[in-house]
């Protein structure tokens, strides 16, 4: 009766693959045979000898164990010791000054003086503008200018003579009305004579001269008294007078403020550089109109700082002055070194056009991130340019 492939003898006394390879026989091509005493021998002995080999490694691996576990253990404390006073955030950017260059005159430019990107010092001619109408009104402003001020002296001469023509013509018509009131006293004493003489005593030719010079003085009289009247208010009629040499240096203060209005136009046909810095975003070329508020460059001032958005969990325990180590994406070799400046006092999200109203409808809660002005101290290559708006990875030590 054969086999079955169920037999456990058979089965017992099966070659594996293992033993093969210990017999120095591939699997394939030793026959299924029943092993003898002796190979059954050294099948235990073999397995022996296997166990006594791994009981000798386990130490070993034991001890790799431990020793990969301290070195796990000892990294993160170190870690945890190194990072617990860092606070890092990679929402930030290089920021910085740009002012917005822009004409205070209209016209043509007829020469420009600047390229892009290049470095101007303050003061530096930027562009010229057509120059020809301010200076027609300049000179303009010089002739209205040098009419007043002749009106005006011409007024302060006149000042002059009022002061002391005024109460001389008051003298004047006061003698006329005394020398008038004593013609009157002694034509009143002439008519009077004549009349209480008899008839006979004179003549009618008499009584009527001397009623005429009575009248006459009398009519004397009181156009003295017109004239002391109207000559009267002296101080009034100087008054006037200084009004008017007050209203011709008012007329004088105008035309300079027109020249000086002029002279100023004419400069602004110059644009120059209100500080040093980069220009940037230039839309003007020669020939152009431009007309006042124009934006036509921007300057970029040399002064860069960084511009970090913390996280509000982050600021707990950060504060003014304490030193900043700053990574720059664009150049990672830059190693800067700086501190920080000031915290914002409001959120990101409080100052944009349409705030936030957490009054109304669903609230839900959003980390909130804060602005860090951070100063660069140190580290800065000034043959690197560092543009603003650039990403910067800045670790505050906060204690």
């Amino acid at each position: 009766m054969s086999e079955s492939p169920t037999d456990p003898d058979t089965s017992a006394h099966k070659n594996t693959p293992r033993d093969d390879a210990r017999n120095g026989q591939p699997a394939a091509d030793k026959p299924a045979t029943k092993p003898d005493g002796d190979s059954a021998s050294n099948q235990s002995s073999d397995e022996n000898a296997d166990q006594a080999t791994r009981k000798k490694r386990r130490p070993f691996v034991a001890v790799i164990g431990l020793i990969v576990v301290g070195l796990l253990l000892v990294g993160g404390i170190y870690y945890w010791l190194s990072t617990r006073n860092l606070e890092s955030t990679d929402d930030a950017y290089t920021d910085g000054r740009a002012i917005s260059i822009a004409p205070q005159v209209a016209g043509a430019v007829i020469s420009l003086d600047v390229t892009d990107n290049q470095f101007v010092k303050r003061g530096q001619p930027l562009i010229h503008i057509d120059p020809r109408q301010y200076q027609i009104d300049r000179d303009q402003a010089e002739g209205a200018l040098e009419t007043a001020k002749q009106q005006y002296a011409g007024q302060q001469f006149g000042l002059e003579i009022a002061r002391k023509n005024f109460p001389a013509q008051l003298e004047q018509a006061q003698a006329q009305l005394a020398n008038a009131q004593a013609n009157l006293a002694k034509a009143q004493a002439d008519y009077d004579r004549q009349r209480s003489l008899p008839k006979l005593a004179t003549t009618q030719q008499d009584i009527d001269a001397s009623t005429s010079a009575f009248k006459q003085a009398q009519a004397q009289v009181m156009l003295a008294e017109a004239q002391v009247a109207q000559n009267s208010p002296v101080p009034q009629r100087i008054g006037e007078t200084d009004a008017q040499v007050g209203q011709l240096k008012g007329q004088v203060e105008q035309a300079q403020a027109r020249l000086d209005q002029a002279n100023l136009n004419l400069s602004w046909a110059v644009v120059t550089a209100p500080q040093d810095g980069w220009i940037t975003k230039r839309n003007v070329e020669q020939g152009n109109y431009v007309a006042p508020g124009q934006q036509i460059f921007s300057i970029v001032a040399p002064e860069v700082w960084i511009t970090a958005n913390f996280k509000e969990s982050q600021l707990s325990d950060m504060r003014k002055g304490q030193p900043v180590r700053i990574k720059i994406d664009a150049y990672p070799k830059l190693d800067l070194q700086g501190h920080v400046e000031s915290i914002q006092l409001g959120s990101g999200s409080k100052f944009t056009a349409f705030p936030p109203e957490n009054a109304t409808g669903n609230f839900v809660k959003v980390v909130q991130r804060v602005p860090v002005k951070i100063v660069i101290d140190s580290g800065l290559d000034p043959n690197i340019p560092l543009p603003l708006g650039i990403s910067a990875e800045p670790t505050v030590t906060v204690r």
